[in-house]
């Protein structure tokens, strides 16, 4: 929960859009799902064979629960900035660093 939470935290200190609640979440999701994952995988892949299946469920899991604990947040307080640029670029893109890179403009 943390790393998502922080993440989510880090993605609102520089981010903003008005209006838009569909797009703000959208963003918010997005960006919370690339730089989890970019650190989970490196975490699973490397860990032993073995307990890959068990180490990718364990994080599905908290990723999940973590995600619907902070979306609202992000949500909320994207809707009330003004940014759309970012939204856009957030809602785009595609790797956890061009995500990262949206929110540095």
């Amino acid at each position: 929960m943390r790393v998502v939470a922080v993440a989510l935290l880090s993605f609102l200190a520089a981010l903003g859009c008005k209006g838009d609640p569909q797009k703000c979440e959208q963003a918010c999701r997005n960006y919370a799902t690339l730089v989890y994952w970019k650190q989970a995988d490196a975490e699973i892949a490397a860990a032993p064979q073995a307990q890959r299946d068990d180490l990718r469920k364990q994080k599905l899991a908290k990723f999940t629960a973590d995600l619907e604990n902070g979306v609202n947040m992000c949500t909320s307080r994207c809707i009330s900035a003004n940014n759309d640029t970012q939204i856009d670029c957030l809602i785009g893109a595609k790797t956890a660093d061009q995500a990262q890179a949206c929110t540095k403009e």
